[in-house]
């Protein structure tokens, strides 16, 4: 299937899941994320900020417990630029006063800007992903556009609600694909060799 034939048909499947589901979901990629992703040695991770008209993930289990066990990590969030629109990674913490932002998504109203050549750690927003680590997104290219920025040994994690699918048809060479992907019930880690998933 084609990302826009995926996007539709993910974003039905994600929006029918109840409050209830949403939350249990979201807990156990929460438990799994910290059951295998060592934070130790990671100095500055970037996490988007769940839009909860869109059932996405919650992330707020995932940045109030950085926040609580591991404060040597910085956690820097997304605002899209107004001008250039890019994203631009920006500092925030516990007290941050957030803001609806041009796409409807919540953003710092202030906060230090994080170079992209910083970031240890990405977790990225999708609908849904493939067994090689390719993952449609919402079709406006944000996030490969900021992945292209950070370092090659950047760890990037996909958090999905849902297993991957064999293959997405329309793959492009901009694409950049994740290196992990936390799902309810599994860990998938990507090879680099032939950019399919070991469960």
């Amino acid at each position: 299937m084609t990302k826009s034939e995926l996007r539709k048909a993910y974003l039905n499947r994600r929006n029918a899941l109840s409050s209830a589901e949403r939350a249990d979901k979201s807990r156990k990629i929460a438990e799994l994320f910290f059951e295998n992703v060592d934070l130790t040695d990671i100095s500055v991770l970037h996490c988007f900020i769940s839009i909860d008209k869109f059932n996405e993930v919650d992330t707020s289990l995932i940045t109030n417990e950085i926040w609580s066990r591991y404060p040597h990590v910085v956690i820097a969030v997304p605002r899209v630029h107004p001008e250039t629109d890019k994203i631009e990674s920006l500092v925030y913490d516990s007290e941050a006063c957030l803001i609806k932002g041009s796409w409807g998504t919540l953003e710092p109203l202030e906060g230090s800007l994080v170079d992209p050549a910083k970031i240890d750690v990405v977790l990225v927003p999708l609908i849904c992903f493939d067994e090689f680590g390719f993952r449609v997104g919402y079709g406006k290219g944000y996030y490969d556009r900021l992945l292209a920025l950070c370092r090659p040994d950047c760890l990037k994690i996909g958090l999905s609600f849902f297993a991957p699918i064999t293959r997405i048809e329309d793959v492009h060479g901009w694409d950049i694909p994740l290196d992990q992907c936390v799902t309810p019930d599994a860990l998938f880690i990507i090879t680099s060799t032939d950019r399919r998933l070991i469960a």
